[in-house]
């Protein structure tokens, strides 16, 4: 037995109506592909997990945390200027640079937090502050957390943003 046409012609309104909707949504969207406008430079908040926490005991899984700071820009070279790991209380851990630290034309730079190192907390953050002598394209600048227990295993990724433009 056949559904009742006017069914049939309400179900073909809602999918076009949700399609139509859904293509919106993506058009109005930031494309988080495309590079932003050019800057001499920004401060980025980049989240980074020690551990996260798992089963009935709500036991930390512990992660390996790697910052990694790639420059965008096929021309210029930035300059980092400060990587600070804070703990989740905000307070300063470690500054990975001694003094400024130069990435070519696409390059890239990485720094670790070990898998035992749980000093930043589960609420722990990446600051870092980059320049440029002309205007370039921010770098993408990203948290990738990865742990293995057992035949369990865990990976995920975060990305910064800005808090602070150039001054």
């Amino acid at each position: 037995m056949s559904a009742p046409r006017h069914r049939t012609d309400r179900w073909w309104l809602l999918s076009a109506l949700a399609a139509l909707a859904a293509g919106l949504i993506l058009a109005l969207a930031p494309n988080p592909a495309r590079a932003q406008d050019k800057s001499k430079g920004q401060t980025l908040y980049v989240p980074a997990y020690s551990h996260v926490y798992e089963g009935a005991k709500n036991r930390p899984f512990m992660l390996t945390v790697t910052l990694s700071v790639r420059n965008l820009d096929p021309a210029r070279t930035i300059t980092l200027t400060s990587v600070k790991y804070l703990d989740d209380r905000g307070k300063p851990v470690r500054e990975y640079l001694a003094g400024p630290v130069d990435r070519g034309p696409l390059g890239t730079a990485e720094y670790l937090v070990g898998e035992r190192d749980n000093t930043g907390g589960s609420g722990a953050k990446f600051l870092v502050t980059w320049r440029s002598e002309a205007p370039a394209h921010p770098p993408l600048v990203e948290s990738v957390m990865i742990g293995t227990y057992s035949n369990a295993g865990i990976s995920f990724v975060c990305r910064g943003i800005e808090i602070e433009p150039p001054k």
